[in-house]
């Protein structure tokens, strides 16, 4: 119970610490030069990552779904970074990847290699979006990044879950290849093996779910959201 009331503690301390960032980011002035060190970077991205690891570290934030092991949760982190991306640039996206991922690491309970994992699959999905967006700024340009992004992603997710995540839970952390398997076939009976069974029928459907979810609020708040910060800076 402590540790749920600090979680939340320092989950109101962030809320507030984004209210401020955000109304100091829409202040700065127009007439800024914009680069990597400039008031107005830092003060969007420590805007948008400070969203993202809010909804990366709190426990609360994250759910399983039914037909899907446990351990594969959805949380909205990359949709900050998402906007982030579209909005400002490639950069920007990936400083708040980058930056939420650093927050986590002192969390980490797997000795950060599931937090690497995340940062290379967010950066596979949200990286060649916003550069295809960045140089074709029309509603075709955003899905022809987001569909390149997501078989991307999932293509990784794929292949890290097989080559690193799982041989990780075997050999590092010293979970039963049996125990495993029986989690796995628990939520879905199809799963028949550790490997390509389990990339198959539970990661690649798994993430194309999280990435659908993910691409329909960014496209529902991006337009709005993005209106508003010009009309604030205008």
């Amino acid at each position: 119970m402590n540790d749920i009331l600090l979680k939340s503690l320092v989950s109101c301390i962030d809320i507030l610490t984004i209210i401020g960032l955000f109304f100091y980011s829409i202040r700065v002035s127009k007439k800024e030069k914009e680069s990597i060190f400039s008031a107005r970077f830092i003060a969007r991205v420590g805007v948008f990552a400070s969203i993202s690891a809010i909804l990366y570290c709190v426990p609360f934030l994250k759910f399983a779904i039914p037909g899907f092991p446990s351990f594969l949760e959805i949380h909205f982190d990359e949709i900050p970074a998402f906007f982030a991306g579209f909005a400002f640039g490639p950069i920007s996206g990936i400083a708040v990847i980058l930056i939420k991922t650093i927050i986590k690491l002192p969390m980490s309970s797997t000795l950060c290699v599931g937090e690497l994992t995340d940062l290379i699959l967010s950066v596979s999905f949200i990286l060649p979006a916003s550069i295809i967006y960045k140089h074709h700024r029309k509603f075709k340009g955003a899905l022809l990044g987001i569909l390149f992004g997501t078989v991307l992603q999932i293509i990784i997710a794929m292949l890290l879950n097989v080559y690193v995540m799982i041989p990780f839970y075997e050999f590092v952390m010293g979970f039963p290849e049996g125990a495993l398997l029986g989690m796995m076939k628990k939520a879905n009976p199809m799963i028949s093996d550790v490997g390509w069974s389990y990339a198959l029928f539970a990661v690649l459907p798994f993430n194309a779910i999280k990435d659908g979810a993910i691409i329909l609020i960014t496209l529902l708040i991006y337009k709005p959201l993005h209106r508003l910060i010009e009309r604030i800076h205008g």
